[in-house]
């Protein structure tokens, strides 16, 4: 995505994990810290199946089942959140791009609009620990194990390919979200802070980008 911006200064920060990651509890985190808008594609997608909307009733089935929503339907739903919150100091996106094909059009979407993708922030944390996140905050009948193993086999396939390529197109900083949400919260805030201080102007990242892979 292009780093250029009719608003320089905004910091535009996408979240990229496993359902049950913390990218939601991270992602407004993030957002308090820096004074920025949270957008969580997932929340926005559950706000129009509640009220019945035309993009609700299209894509209930598919959130039941752990699928992906189609990238048209996404694009448009995400685009005068993503117009607003750039205008008003930058975004935390959780949720959105899933796929490196849905991540090339949101590139050239985002290119022409100004409102590109900075700094990509990649949660890890094991199958094990996701899946008991997942049966805890169980939200109904659809949350079951194999639902939710479905899912974390979905974003394996579909989803863990964004991180090369963000890592060879943008700054991609990877957290170890296994460990508590104070820690995980501190890591990011860290490493924001000294990569947006390197890049006033939130240019390309260098190929060695900070990262506490190595925590177990």
């Amino acid at each position: 995505m292009t780093m250029q911006s009719a608003t320089p200064r905004a910091k535009r920060i996408l979240m990229i994990g496993a359902p049950g990651a913390g990218k939601g509890t991270q992602a407004q985190l993030i957002a308090q810290q820096f004074g920025i808008t949270h957008i969580a594609s997932g929340d926005l997608l559950r706000k129009n199946i509640a009220e019945g909307t035309t993009i609700g009733r299209t894509v209930e089935e598919l959130v039941n089942k752990g699928e992906l929503v189609p990238d048209s339907i996404i694009m448009d739903m995400l685009r005068k959140p993503v117009l607003a919150a750039n205008a008003d100091g930058g975004y935390v996106l959780d949720g959105f791009p899933r796929t490196v094909e849905q991540a090339e059009a949101a590139y050239r979407t985002a290119g022409d609009l100004g409102v590109g993708v900075q700094i990509a922030i990649h949660l890890e944390v094991p199958e094990d620990e996701l899946t008991r996140r997942m049966l805890a905050r169980a939200r109904g009948k659809d949350d079951t194990v194999e639902v939710i193993k479905h899912r974390i086999k979905v974003y394996e396939e579909k989803t863990r390919p964004l991180l090369d390529y963000y890592q060879q197109r943008e700054l991609l900083i990877q957290v170890n979200g296994a460990r508590p949400v104070g820690e995980v919260t501190w890591s990011i805030v860290v490493q924001l802070q000294r990569a947006f201080k390197q890049r006033p102007s939130a240019g390309r990242a260098a190929a060695a980008a900070p990262s506490d892979r190595a925590v177990a």
